[in-house]
């Protein structure tokens, strides 16, 4: 039910988002449900890039700008890394979605003013020429790390702000070189903004897909699951069916031969159940059929009993590792379990209430035996515990029989 919902969110947001970055709110928990981790481990990869390619500006700063290389050293070696790396730390081993993008947008705007305080601090020649390695930052930010679209917008237009203010007050620059500089800023922005919206369009179009797809798989499990359960369960009485019992008693046949254990088969027949039907109906007659096997199905092993219904009124048992004595007492308390539930039956002619007849055979399966073997002994002990007056329990003595 729940993936019933999600998949009509997922399938609403293919069709509604030809621009929307966000989400609805339950497809948006999951998007970043399933994508955080692996996400938080690239930008953290990204970041460590990232720092070492800045660090090595310290090669330019010295030299173009000798006479401010100490302190390029100290705000890139000494502030920036002790500021950046513990992020990379925080949001590698996992912080919420919001935090992580604005400690990764964080290290952008820092590195920013960092970058302008180098630049402003020398009086070099050439050392305006630095401003136009300023849109890397930008290329970090928007494409390497990639920002969510919103915090890569906030993150460039207060870098674009903080730059444009170190570039206008810093006189060595010819104002030639200044406006070339903005220019090539604002279009780096322009660039690397609408790089940014692509790939987390891209990002979040092909997650809808594969979500879609995940969903639709783990339905059509479900539904195969469903249809196969329906195969193998009686519709009336909701436990298995001939078909199952037909299938799975070769192979616990086989699973005991090879074990050398016992198998045990119990056939169970509601008495005068003719006579039921043609007394109360064929509409209360199978709703005796549901209590009697609600009746077995309690008073089964879980998982060392199967209980069918083989046909009609008729059920069976089979019982994986028994021994004649368990299986004499079963048998005992199915009886016991139908005449129980205290149904009456004015079609009985000895008791007056829903009553059953059991036949159990036990068998250690060999080379010699075969599945129908086992049957036929049990069907042979129904037929005499019903001759014994019904509502009677017969265990086969098989090493006797032909």
């Amino acid at each position: 039910m729940v993936n019933d919902v999600l998949l009509e969110a997922v399938e609403d947001e293919l069709k509604s988002r030809p621009w929307r970055l966000r989400f609805a709110d339950e497809v948006e928990a999951r998007f970043e449900e399933d994508t955080q981790q692996q996400r938080s481990r690239n930008m953290a990869v990204a970041g460590l890039i990232s720092a070492f390619i800045y660090s090595l500006f310290l090669i330019n700063d010295y030299s173009y700008r000798p006479d401010a290389f100490t302190t390029a050293l100290l705000l890139r070696a000494g502030i920036m890394l002790p500021f950046g790396l513990p992020i990379l730390w925080f949001v590698y081993r996992g912080v919420t979605p919001v935090l992580r993008e604005a400690l990764m947008a964080s290290i952008v705007i820092v590195a920013t003013v960092l970058s302008c305080l180098i630049f402003v601090a020398s009086l070099e020649p050439y050392s305006y020429l630095d401003v136009f390695s300023f849109g890397l930052i930008l290329v970090v930010g928007n494409i390497v790390y990639s920002l969510r679209f919103g915090y890569a917008c906030a993150s460039t237009a207060l870098s674009i702000l903080i730059m444009l203010v170190f570039i206008l007050v810093y006189e060595p620059m010819p104002p030639e070189a200044k406006r070339l500089a903005m220019f090539t800023i604002f279009a780096n922005a322009t660039f690397t903004l609408v790089a940014n919206y692509r790939l987390e369009h891209s990002e979040r179009t092909s997650y809808l897909h594969v979500l879609r797809e995940k969903l639709r798989a783990g339905n059509y499990f479900e539904d195969n699951q469903k249809l196969s359960q329906l195969s193998i369960t009686d519709p009336l009485t909701n436990i298995a069916n001939r078909r199952h019992f037909d299938t799975v008693f070769p192979l616990r046949w086989q699973e005991t031969l090879e074990k050398g254990n016992y198998l045990g088969l119990m056939m169970i027949d509601i008495d005068h159940f003719k006579a039921y039907n043609d007394h109360y109906g064929h509409l209360q007659g199978d709703h005796c059929l549901r209590q009697v096997a609600r009746a077995m199905q309690v008073n089964s092993r879980n998982e060392g009993d199967l209980v069918v219904r083989y046909g009609g009124e008729e059920f069976v048992v089979l019982m994986s590792n028994a021994t004649p004595e368990a299986a004499s007492l079963a048998a005992e308390r199915f009886r016991y379990s139908v005449e129980a539930l205290q149904i009456p039956h004015h079609g009985n002619p000895d008791r007056g209430i829903v009553t059953a007849s059991v036949g159990t055979a036990v068998l250690r399966p060999t080379e010699l035996l075969t599945p129908a073997d086992l049957l036929a002994y049990a069907d042979l002990a129904l037929y005499e515990a019903k001759r014994q007056g019904r509502n009677k329990i017969w265990v086969a003595s098989v090493n006797k029989m032909p």
